[in-house]
């Protein structure tokens, strides 16, 4: 975990969406991990945020062949800007790793696991 003293309410959910996945299978199994943390994160009170769900019905709606390139990491880096912390579950994933090296820049604190969220949202209190 890095440190912030700022208090958290919204926080990204960073991972693996279709990196190693390009079976629609292997997509869906992550993209429920990535569900699951933040169901975990909403249960502590916070606001989660996971770009890969604004960004799917976007590119869903979009025709063109080029949508993912064009509207996934754009939608979801945009997002990193207005959130205050981001929780990375484990998993490679070039796009989660910008994510937190958004985090990082804005000096925003980045966790590792849902027991770091706890913590430090317990410390803020």
């Amino acid at each position: 975990m890095e440190n912030s003293k700022k208090s958290i309410k919204w926080v990204m959910i960073a991972g693996p969406y279709s990196s190693g996945g390009t079976e629609e299978a292997q997509r869906q199994k992550n993209l429920e991990k990535l569900n699951e943390a933040a169901l975990a994160v909403f249960e502590m009170g916070l606001t989660p945020v996971i770009g890969v769900n604004c960004a799917i019905p976007l590119i869903q709606t979009d025709a063109r062949p080029d949508a993912f390139d064009r509207i996934m990491m754009p939608l979801s880096l945009a997002m990193s800007e207005r959130c205050d912390a981001c929780l990375r579950i484990a998993g490679a994933s070039q796009g989660a790793d910008q994510e937190v090296e958004r985090f990082r820049k804005n000096k925003k604190p980045v966790f590792f696991s849902l027991e770091e969220v706890k913590e430090f949202q317990n410390r803020q209190i």
